[in-house]
């Protein structure tokens, strides 16, 4: 059986759903390709799966370590290509809560998310940029 099925809807959306959870997803073309731009676009998503990706592998980390990294917020910016057309460019920004983080944590934690499944998956031309701001 598929982990995630797809149904596409008309007016260039598309119904996902998680097969596991029943966790439905619907996706937008965006306003600059054809669409309404109303819901996540694919490339939105790909976006968004480095950066939860990269934090979830900072979240086993800091279990894993005694580390607490709740808290942390992240902001995304997704940076299209043309021709042809694709995602040059994915920004993420670690808003890091505040709290006292050894230099050693801190670095461990920037490995950590470059070393997401997703991160190592995005071809090389796709530039991911991923910046700590650290509180203290």
């Amino acid at each position: 059986m598929a982990d995630i099925t797809a149904k596409y809807l008309g007016d260039l959306r598309v119904e996902c759903v998680h097969q596991q959870s029943g966790t439905v997803l619907v996706t937008d073309a965006p306003k600059d390709n054809n669409g309404k731009g109303e819901a996540f676009c694919p490339t939105d998503l790909c976006a968004t799966a480095l950066a939860a990706c990269a934090m979830t592998i900072i979240g086993i980390y800091g279990r894993n370590h005694g580390v607490d990294v709740t808290g942390t917020t992240l902001e995304i910016s997704k940076t299209m290509s043309a021709n042809p057309r694709r995602i040059g460019k994915i920004e993420i920004i670690f808003n890091m809560p505040d709290r006292e983080f050894s230099e050693k944590e801190k670095t461990m934690i920037e490995r950590a998310a470059h070393t997401c499944p997703v991160h190592l998956s995005l071809h090389p031309d796709t530039e991911q940029v991923f910046t700590f701001k650290w509180s203290r």
